[in-house]
């Protein structure tokens, strides 16, 4: 699968009178993994809201590419943080929830919806959760729980919503997996991420801070100037070619998931008189 999934010209998104993401324009490419990074607050959520149909532009265009018989199928996996945890409901019912899109109103699921609910809760190893609550499960098996969810869906494009971040090993493990087994058979995948290596390893990535600051392969966006416009210099160390990303919102949390470290190589900036700076 080669060409652009998504497309955003001049777009601008905003709740209220907030703009979330000022006047950016980007491509993400089909059939890769695209990961959204930038610091907290910077849009990352707000553009996948945007991709996913339930954010309307403000003003230019965010576009979903069809494909050559059908449109582009979406499917949604949000942070587990945004979702209330404690609803009575069972992990068997929420996976299943990933069918009721494709089957409108007062139809059953049926015989093929039974086996892609099944098989999207074995990929992610919840199976033997099904009868469980949400409140009853920890947060990685929750996250497990929503991937499954999207997974269940008839889906072209998958777009996650910070699917690693503080997991157990286990779930970060499993959900790692999956990303790269769904692009393995063609899948476009955008994931929002705080983690600079987890983004260096990706396809393509987005660097945002307000607005797109960058957009490309990893070495073309993961520059020095371009992370120090993103992040500023008060959260970002450039050291010996190595870049350090000290953001006290995201710090690795003792005894869960850390993917990759948090720093990446990159050239350092040279200035105007050829000099690289200390």
């Amino acid at each position: 699968m080669t060409g652009i999934a998504i497309h955003g010209t001049d777009v601008v998104l905003r709740y209220g009178d907030t703009v979330a993401v000022d006047r950016s324009t980007f491509a993400i490419p089909a059939g890769k993994i695209t990961a959204l990074i930038g610091p907290n607050g910077s849009g990352k959520s707000t553009l996948l809201n945007g991709i996913a149909g339930l954010l309307a532009p403000a003003a230019g265009e965010l576009t979903v590419s069809p494909l050559a018989d059908r449109p582009r199928r979406i499917a949604y996996v949000l942070q587990t943080t945004k979702v209330n945890d404690a609803l009575p409901i069972t992990v068997y019912e929420v996976v299943a929830m990933g069918r009721y899109a494709g089957k409108g109103a007062y139809r059953w699921l049926r015989s093929a919806d039974r086996t892609a609910i099944r098989r999207a809760m074995e990929r992610m190893s919840v199976s033997h959760l099904a009868d469980r609550h949400l409140h009853e499960l920890s947060g990685g098996q929750r996250q497990r729980v929503f991937v499954a969810q999207g997974l269940a869906q008839d889906h072209d494009v998958l777009l996650l919503d910070e699917p690693l971040t503080g997991l157990d090993l286990t779930s970060a493990q499993a959900i790692d997996d999956v990303i790269h087994d769904e692009n393995a058979h063609g899948c476009t995948v955008a994931m929002t991420t705080h983690d600079l290596a987890e983004a260096r390893v990706a396809d393509h990535v987005v660097l945002l801070a307000g607005r797109v600051v960058a957009s490309g392969v990893p070495d073309e966006v993961l520059t020095a100037a371009n992370l120090t416009a993103a992040y500023g210099p008060s959260l970002l160390h450039v050291e010996q070619g190595q870049v350090f990303l000290d953001d006290p919102a995201h710090r690795p949390v003792p005894g869960r998931h850390v993917h990759r470290e948090r720093s990446i190589a990159v050239e350092p900036p040279v200035g105007d008189d050829g000099v690289t700076p200390l």
